[in-house]
């Protein structure tokens, strides 16, 4: 079964699946550059993700977004600039944040799947055509979730500074896009940290709601 078909499967599961053997992949989830996301609604600070209301409505993940005061330090503060509860139609969400000088923008977007196998073939077609995300980069693995990779290099066409970094847990498929002025490329520590709290905010919701 096609992940786009599948998709209505995942919409109202938070619950981590092992199994499966669905390996089509759907779009991969939007970068900061290519298609921010168009809602203006910031995610809300309660991390406990309210699930009452109508049964009918697609499932909430708006909770397992970072907040813009995650990303934060002593060199940048960063905003919402927009969010989007359903990233090119898949369940999950997505969220597009810049600091106050509008020189770094970060997109965090969280893609549930039908199942972690799903999930992972998405991730690793991704990979596999990263130059048409990040260009001029090397992808090499990193420790953060199951099957961590981290592509730097820039965008496209050539005008900005672009890290790329994914990984899954369980269903889940999380994309980090980071970009920045040609020159200041985002560290490393920076993504990986951000990365990290990111895991801890999917696998503490996703497993929160079994």
């Amino acid at each position: 079964m096609a992940a786009v078909a599948a998709l209505g499967l995942a919409a109202g599961t938070g619950c981590l699946e092992s199994g499966g053997n669905s390996t089509a992949s759907a779009p991969a989830p939007p970068s900061a550059a290519t298609a921010a996301p168009t809602s203006t609604t910031a995610p809300s600070g309660d991390k406990s993700g309210d699930k009452s209301g109508d049964k009918n409505e697609p499932e909430d993940y708006s909770h397992l977004l970072l907040d813009a005061s995650d990303l934060s330090d002593s060199d940048d503060t960063f905003v919402v600039r927009s969010t989007n509860p359903g990233p090119r139609g898949l369940p999950g969400a997505s969220a597009l944040f810049v600091n106050t000088e509008d020189t770094r923008a970060v997109s965090t977007t969280i893609a549930i799947y039908p199942d972690a196998a799903t999930a992972t073939a998405t991730l690793r077609e991704l990979v596999s055509k990263i130059d048409t995300v990040v260009a001029g980069a090397s992808p090499r693995p990193v420790p953060v979730g199951t099957d961590g990779t981290l592509a730097v290099g820039t965008s496209p066409d050539g005008s900005q500074a672009a890290t790329l970094l994914v990984f899954t847990h369980g269903p889940a498929l999380v994309r980090l896009d980071f970009q920045s002025a040609l020159g200041d490329t985002t560290s490393d520590p920076f993504v990986l940290n951000v990365a990290k709290m990111q895991l801890v905010a999917v696998r503490t919701g996703l497993d929160s709601s079994c």
